[in-house]
């Protein structure tokens, strides 16, 4: 189809865009998980505003009315893309110059993502860079490691908000992003739902941690996944992650799936060897100054 038949809307009201892409981003639960995560928080907690910028959504309908792609932004968070048919990114990139919507980076399926970058620098003088490039996995058969490291997996809890909130800050230092939430905001909002859970040695100290979003649509994403750099090589983090993984499974979910940074071989071979199977491949574009 001629990428002219198509037509970009965008809206501010969360339930409104929900109304009218749900069908799609249900049809393919673990390419949209990250939209489904961020609407379902949005919905769960309300939106939220980043000094005077709210979050917006964007849907791209056919001649026919029919939903062939999706975008959404919580500032100050990156652009969020599903796949885009062919030639319909230079159109998203004007619409949201038009609107003098300024973006730090953008996230999507490999091929939407640079098709997108290439037509925010043409269309903003920005510089474009690939910044992170990751895979998204989807669990097959659960295989928890054998011996499992000494220690016990449990839920965090309140008495652990100081260690979650400082390992959730030093994660995001790790994959070079800023937290882009209070830590101890956000350990607060997971602890609340037992979103996290804690690897600890025999004593009760805890070396690592597994987090995981609700399920939405049959699906649960782990995320994030974090062993401080003195206690790694132990297999804390394969034990957390089976943890974690199981109790998403006992609690009813269809689908378990994580993102791992294709940079790090590492945590590629341990989610294979727990089990999990490549999906997808995605990238992060940065933008510079125009």
């Amino acid at each position: 189809m001629d990428s002219d038949a198509y037509d970009w809307q965008f809206t501010d009201d969360l339930e409104q865009f929900l109304d009218r892409v749900g069908p799609f981003l249900w049809s393919e639960p673990a390419l949209h998980t990250i939209q489904l995560t961020v609407t379902d928080t949005l919905r769960r907690n309300g939106p939220t505003t980043y000094g005077d910028r709210a979050p917006y959504f964007g849907r791209l309908v056919d001649g026919d009315g029919t939903v062939r792609a999706t975008v959404l932004r919580t500032p100050p968070f990156q652009l969020n893309l599903t796949e885009l048919p062919e030639g319909t990114a230079d159109a998203l990139a004007a619409r949201l110059t038009e609107e003098q919507r300024t973006l730090p980076s953008a996230f999507g399926p490999v091929a939407a993502a640079a098709e997108f970058a290439a037509a925010w620098e043409r269309r903003t003088g920005a510089t474009a860079r690939l910044a992170r490039s990751q895979r998204l996995y989807r669990l097959g058969t659960l295989t928890p490691p054998e011996p499992p490291p000494p220690g016990r997996a449990r839920v965090a809890g309140a008495g652990d908000l100081e260690v979650v909130a400082r390992w959730f800050a030093e994660f995001a230092a790790d994959i070079g992003e800023a937290p882009g939430q209070d830590p101890d905001r956000w350990a607060e909002t997971r602890l609340a739902r037992g979103g996290v859970t804690l690897w600890e040695t025999a004593d009760g100290t805890p070396v690592s941690m597994a987090g995981a979003t609700p399920e939405v649509a049959g699906q649960v994403r782990v995320a994030p996944v974090y062993t401080p750099a003195p206690l790694r090589g132990h297999g804390y983090a394969g034990a957390a992650t089976a943890a974690v993984t199981r109790a998403a499974l006992d609690s009813g979910a269809k689908e378990v799936l994580l993102f791992t940074d294709l940079a790090n071989p590492t945590s590629n071979g341990l989610y294979q060897r727990l089990g999990y199977r490549p999906v997808a491949d995605f990238a992060t574009y940065e933008f510079g100054d125009a």
